[in-house]
């Protein structure tokens, strides 16, 4: 399963005078801080309301110093469960982010648009993977077989064959 993810930043951002330079400053610092590992993190300017419903603007500026808040996205690609698409999201932007507070905001599970092409391709899959299992089986039986001829010779007293044993192993051997 693949999820979206929407995390809310607060990034604070110094020496300001305008909500527009504030947002702007910390757009641009939080790129900084997430390239080139996290390019593929959207940076967006959050939303904001009062408690009464109205909106506010992004940032919150006091005495010339700012808190913004942005949005960042990203997809998770083979995740189990929303909970876990939401842990990795945060782990991954947090340690680039380091003492900024994250959110997460929400989480949409993408749908695949494979799965219809799949289904239709999967008809001549399963004929390849069948004559493939075949193959496999044969090479397990060539194994057991193997294993089975140097298990009987240890058990009679023989030395197994020097080819069977794993290099890590030979200087134990050989002691």
């Amino acid at each position: 399963m693949n999820c979206r993810v929407v995390v809310e930043a607060a990034v604070p951002v110094y020496d300001v005078e305008t909500a527009d330079e504030a947002i702007r400053i910390a757009i641009s610092k939080t790129g900084e801080m997430l390239n080139p590992d996290l390019n593929y993190v959207e940076i967006n300017m959050g939303e904001r309301t009062s408690p009464s419903g109205e909106e506010l603007p992004p940032a919150f500026i006091a005495a010339d110093e700012a808190l913004v808040a942005l949005e960042l996205e990203m997809t998770v690609f083979n995740v189990e469960r929303e909970e876990h698409a939401a842990r990795i999201a945060r782990k991954e932007i947090g340690q680039r982010l380091e003492n900024i507070p994250l959110d997460v905001l929400e989480i949409e599970v993408l749908e695949d648009d494979d799965e219809d092409e799949d289904d239709e391709a999967g008809d001549d899959e399963d004929e390849v993977e069948a004559g493939d299992d075949d193959g496999d089986e044969a090479e397990k039986a060539d194994e057991d077989d193997e294993l089975e001829t140097s298990t009987t010779a240890i058990e009679n007293g023989e030395d197994a064959p020097d080819d069977e044993v794993l290099p890590e192993f030979e200087e134990l051997i050989d002691e």
